[in-house]
């Protein structure tokens, strides 16, 4: 049993190289899950690949089953997890084509749902989230990174919108004064339902395009398609050197 997962976000519906041995669909108690569960082998380690928004992309981000996602991997006894996500970037330092490991959240979503501690509860819980992603994890990707001359960078304040419409400029203005550096729309409530079953999680996040307003050029599907098919090749070399060491 693979006691890691890879979560596949925009444009990574397959994970290319993974010598597959089996897929499964799986049903939880919150529901089915995005897709069917690869099992498989990955730069020579046993690994389970979910695609997020489903196997063709057709699920949107305020629609995919965060619970039944992570519920499932937890049932699989997966430890660590590591989430790729499609962003774009609010500062100077997040240029399209960038990959990033935030270490900071801010949730601007609302109607998800986002935790499994609602109902039958002996008592309140509550999890301490002052930090959201797995610093272990972080260190491993960071210095994998550096040590492969990848270009990534080490610190982003995510911050995460509801879609599935882009923001407007003024919003991209707030959340910048807010302090967020990238903006996507999967980062929540991901991230904090891992930390509730207490997996380790971690986030590779790809910029994308410029966030709206900080460039005169119109946000397409087409840029956004060609920045992502030019960064996965840096996700897969990152994936690829990484994932042994965990």
């Amino acid at each position: 049993m693979s006691d890691l997962a890879i979560i596949g976000g925009s444009g990574l519906t397959k994970l290319n190289g993974t010598v597959v041995t089996r897929q499964q669909e799986y049903e939880t108690p919150y529901g089915m899950p995005s897709g069917t569960l690869t099992y498989g082998t990955y730069a020579d380690k046993e690994i389970i690949f979910l695609p997020r928004h489903g196997d063709p992309h057709v699920i949107p981000p305020h629609k995919v089953n965060y619970r039944a996602n992570i519920w499932v991997l937890k049932e699989h006894q997966v430890k660590n997890i590591i989430g790729i996500n499609a962003v774009g970037g609010i500062t100077g330092e997040m240029y399209p084509g960038r990959l990033t490991c935030p270490d900071q959240i801010i949730d601007y979503t609302w109607s998800r749902a986002h935790t499994f501690f609602e109902d039958n509860l002996s008592t309140a819980m509550h999890i301490d989230f002052s930090q959201p992603y797995s610093r272990s994890l972080r260190s491993l990707l960071i210095n994998t990174a550096m040590n492969e001359k990848l270009d990534l960078s080490p610190a982003a304040t995510y911050g995460v919108t509801q879609g599935p419409r882009l923001e407007t400029a003024a919003e991209i203005e707030r959340m910048e004064r807010d302090g967020c550096d990238i903006v996507g729309m999967t980062g929540m409530p991901e991230a904090s339902l891992a930390k509730e079953l207490e997996i380790n999680y971690v986030s590779i996040s790809i910029v994308a395009n410029w966030a709206a307003g900080k460039s005169s050029d119109e946000i397409t599907m087409q840029v956004i398609e060609k920045n992502m098919r030019n960064a996965l090749e840096k996700v897969h070399a990152l994936l690829a050197a990484v994932i042994p060491k965990i």
